[in-house]
């Protein structure tokens, strides 16, 4: 399976070549990062995959770096990377939003496991929105009298119901019934029910 990138975070060239190495055996693609000022600055919005950070760095800390991500709504998710000490302050990490963190000396293999976890995480995410956006401009299509005509069969209404309730007659409903079908790419109203509960809430 191809992953995204992990970008990891972390002053210690040493540190940041092996997580490389031990990422990239498993078929997990590293980037890395020398200050947490350095990979602000390479920052988007759009970057998909997962943020591995060391807590503690000179200049920046990871946990200032984690903030001013916050700030701006960055949706990587991020994994610390601790010493005993920081365990603490990692725990206060999670409560803002942080997805995990890793205490040194760690196990490979539980770290990278942790990594491929977050990096499905943000892959499910980044696929959800795009079908969510997708289904958002389907909708934007449809019309003002379609719009009503579907709204009235997913109420459950019948066509015969929805033509008295709107004015117009059953041929008219059966027509717009059928656009809204086809602009949806679905062929029954328990397919388009099922398509749009996922936007509960948000039409």
């Amino acid at each position: 399976m191809k992953y995204g990138t992990v970008f990891i975070v972390d002053d210690d060239e040493a540190i940041r070549d092996a997580l490389s190495w031990l990422l990239q055996s498993r078929g997990v693609e590293a980037q890395g990062f020398e200050s947490a000022e350095t990979f602000l600055n390479l920052w988007t919005p759009d970057m998909g995959g997962c943020l591995l950070l060391d807590i503690r760095m000179s200049g920046m800390s990871g946990l200032d770096l984690f903030d001013r991500l916050r700030e701006v709504q960055a949706r990587l998710p991020v994994i610390f990377l601790t010493g005993h000490g920081d365990v603490p302050m990692a725990v206060g990490a999670l409560k803002k939003g942080a997805r995990d963190f890793v205490e040194k000396p760690f196990n490979d293999n539980d770290l990278v496991d942790r990594v491929i976890e977050a990096l499905e995480w943000d892959a499910q995410r980044r696929a959800d929105e795009a079908g969510l956006a997708g289904l958002n401009a389907r909708l934007e299509q449809l019309t003002a009298r379609e719009r009503q005509v579907m709204d009235l069969v997913l109420a459950g209404k019948l066509n015969k119901v929805i033509a008295d309730e709107l004015g117009i007659t059953m041929r008219t409903v059966e027509v717009h019934r059928a656009h809204v079908f086809e602009k949806m790419g679905v062929k029954t109203a328990v397919e388009l029910a099922q398509l749009l509960s996922s936007l509960k809430g948000e039409r």
